[in-house]
């Protein structure tokens, strides 16, 4: 975002204030659950909403929500404070703080929801207004772009998910998280609900080959970047595979498709990190490794690996959030944020160094940092895991590269003598300068003191694993593999970064691969949706509505296939004079309807049919039904009639041509339509309805017409749903018969 506007307001004004308050309040008030989560206590609130569905607004506290609650609300006050320096000037600043306090709603209800219909809710608030945030720069075409690409790709994901949690309400007899009892594995259910979730946590979490849209969502502000695409929503789908662990986790194919597509995803987005120019880029595609390092280790599923996810989850939080907010104070005191102009910062930028220097640290896990702390469990995990020689070897790849791109990101910019860029360096305000400062304090606090994370640790991998485990976490014990590979990813690491520029250029001519074929597939959707329209929106009123009923015969002729139905000839002999008489009106109504070729004639042969029907219902007892057909038939026969006034004589040539498809096409619907009615006949009527209706209508409704009571009483919001219609269709009638009035020449 290339220009900030002019801050004259204090912290952005009350927009400002308001976004930086409610965040912390939340903040302080999750604070006070942590005693109790950490002795193993676990809060459950139920509000029903829709109890008709088993749908409740219930909230689940235990260490994984909590853990989540206080990222979301502690480091998202830390980054509208930064917004509010950032972006405090921006004539659409108050509308940005509506898309990104909608979007922290919508993360909070996600990571505490107990039901998984309101989790799914929540889950979509987070798409639509992560959508708005990445494209909060409309006037751009990327940011446009970008912003439906992640909406399009995580809405699909989420609708697979959608299909997955009805499932796991048919497998588990409800919706509630805390009340799915044990493993799915054994129900006969369990691959496509596996398939589904994955479908959705892999799409949210931006796993290969979803990756693609994730480095593009960079086109949003460096605080939405710093907060959605660091500490939240792109965790969403890590929180959801480690909130499903107990009842899906444990099996082969959950294993093998978390810990192949996460390892995976771990070091092709670090080697593409390199390849990056842009640190903003960098460590868009850092995030990316994050993330698959996080699956892969929920997917081993081990104590250890668990133990190593939870405590990687804050690590990365603490690092990512700091690095990216640092990057916006570059971008915003330099003009710039391209790596190979950036350097000598330091002196100019000492603060935003400080914050650098601290949280890339962390990233590259030297030590005291908290980074060391959780790089050491990766590895301790890793040793252990079932496919050790692919867990170890990614996360050692990986790890490595994070650390040549921690030194590209804030080890270069600051060191060497001073480049010049499109603006003369400084430092940031006050309020750009507490958010990764202390966010890197906190990586050194929590490396030295390690036991201090263990509060939240450990409830969250006992929630993770489904029961308690030993959680003991410190900086350095003795000597050990874990250890000696850390040292080993320094060195390569270093060697890297070293070598990145030709590593870079070397890369650089790799063509990509994902995001290209995202604009040919979508090419190939506009191609392909031009192509329907022109076959099908014709223009031509006739031809919309032979395809509609052409279609609703395949629907008939399939019910009727599947239900394999067999219609039985009713008894005649019961049938009068009168029931003879209005057939034979009816019949000669619909057929001079078929065979006229004045468009009057027509109108009037069908209201003929019409007022048949109306003498149906009068016959067999219906007489206020019979009323209504009446008035309808009539008031469409003077309508379309004046209608039809103003349009030109049929041509009998054509009329010829079209009878024919149109003849089969009638014949089709009315014996397949006659078919269905008659196998209904077959079946007793269920009276539930009608007795219920004739108990109810007097002492609840105080009315003996039981239509009009149904109308006015039971079906209220319907019927006035009826009138709107008739009411629009009123004035639609109005404007076209009224025409359209040009003055005389």
């Amino acid at each position: 975002m290339a220009d900030h506007g002019s801050n004259s307001r204090v912290l952005g004004g009350p927009a400002g204030w308001i976004s930086i308050l409610l965040p912390l309040s939340l903040f302080l008030w999750f604070l006070q659950f942590l005693p109790a989560i950490a002795a193993g206590e676990v809060l459950v609130w139920q509000i029903d909403w829709v109890p008709s569905l088993g749908v409740s607004l219930g909230i689940l506290l235990d260490g994984l929500s909590l853990t989540f609650a206080l990222l979301i609300t502690g480091i998202g006050a830390l980054v509208t404070l930064f917004s509010s320096s950032y972006l405090g000037g921006h004539i659409h600043y108050t509308r940005f703080v509506i898309y990104l306090l909608a979007f922290m709603t919508g993360m909070l209800g996600l990571v505490l929801s107990d039901n998984l219909l309101a989790l799914f809710v929540f889950w979509e608030v987070t798409t639509v207004s992560s959508y708005l945030l990445i494209g909060f720069d409309a006037d751009l075409a990327k940011a446009r772009r970008d912003a439906l690409q992640a909406l399009l790709v995580t809405g699909i994901g989420g609708l697979a998910f959608l299909a997955g949690i009805v499932l796991i309400g048919i497998a588990s007899g409800g919706f509630s998280i805390a009340a799915i009892e044990g493993s799915l594995a054994d129900h006969p259910l369990y691959l496509p609900i596996f398939l589904l979730v994955v479908a959705g946590a892999f799409t949210k979490s931006a796993q290969v080959p979803f990756h693609f849209w994730l480095p593009n969502a960079m086109s949003a502000p460096t605080p939405v970047s710093a907060y959605l695409h660091s500490a939240t929503m792109v965790k969403g789908g890590v929180y959801l595979l480690a909130r499903l662990n107990p009842s899906l986790g444990g099996t082969d194919i959950w294993f093998w498709t978390l810990v192949v597509f996460g390892g995976v995803t771990a070091v092709f987005a670090s080697v593409l990190a390199i390849r990056q120019t842009d640190i903003k880029q960098v460590l868009a595609y850092t995030t990316l490794m994050a993330l698959g390092t996080l699956v892969m280790f929920i997917g081993v599923g081990s104590d250890y690996a668990i133990e190593a996810a939870m405590a990687f989850l804050m690590v990365h939080s603490f690092y990512k959030a700091a690095l990216f907010l640092m990057i916006g104070i570059v971008d915003h005191g330099t003009g710039t944020r391209d790596a190979t102009v950036l350097r000598g910062l330091g002196r100019a930028m000492p603060f935003t160094m400080l914050a650098a220097v601290l949280a890339a640290l962390s990233m590259a896990g030297l030590p005291p940092m908290f980074g060391f702390v959780g790089k050491e469990f990766l590895y301790k995990a890793a040793l252990g895991a079932p496919a050790m020689l692919w867990v170890t070897g990614c996360i050692f790849v990986a790890s490595a590269l994070m650390f040549a791109a921690g030194g590209i990101v804030a080890f270069r910019p600051f060191t060497g003598n001073l480049a010049k860029t499109p603006v003369t360096p400084h430092d940031g305000p006050w309020p750009m300068l507490v958010g990764p400062i202390l966010l890197g304090l906190f990586g050194l606090a929590f490396g030295l003191m390690p036991d201090w994370a263990e509060p939240l640790v450990r409830p969250s991998t006992a929630a993770v694993l489904g029961r308690d485990a030993e959680v003991d976490l410190y900086l350095f014990k003795e000597v050990n593999a874990a250890f000696l590979l850390s040292l080993a990813t320094f060195a390569v690491g270093f060697v890297i970064y070293l070598i990145h520029p030709l590593l870079r250029v070397g890369l650089a001519r790799v063509p990509p691969l994902f995001d290209p074929g995202w604009n040919r597939g979508m090419d190939g959707v506009a191609a392909g949706t031009h192509g329907l329209t022109a076959l099908i929106q014709t223009g031509r009123l006739r031809r919309y509505i032979f395809v509609t009923f052409m279609t609703l015969a395949f629907a008939l002729g399939a019910a009727i296939w599947r239900a394999d139905l067999t219609p039985e000839i009713p008894a005649l002999e019961d049938l009068r004079v009168k029931h003879w008489a209005v057939l034979i009106f009816i019949l000669a109504g619909a057929l001079l309807t078929a065979f006229t070729n004045s468009r009057m004639t027509a109108v009037a042969a069908l209201g003929v049919v019409g007022i048949g029907v109306a003498l149906v219902f009068i016959i067999f007892g219906a007489p206020d039904v019979a009323i209504t057909q009446l008035l309808v038939e009539v008031l469409q026969v003077v309508l379309v009639a004046v209608a039809m006034l103003k349009l030109p004589n049929l041509n009998p040539e054509y009329i010829r041509t079209i009878r024919g498809w149109d003849l089969a096409l009638a014949v089709t619907l009315g014996v397949m339509t006659t078919v269905i009615l008659l196998a209904v006949m077959t079946v007793p009527l269920d009276l539930r309805l009608t007795e219920f209706f004739e108990v109810t209508s007097v002492p609840e409704a105080f009315g003996r017409n039981i239509v009009n009571v149904i109308l006015v009483d039971f079906r209220a919001l319907d019927t006035f749903g009826e009138i709107a219609v008739i009411a629009v269709a009123g004035l639609g009638a109005y404007a076209l018969l009224r025409g359209t009035r040009r003055p005389n020449p």
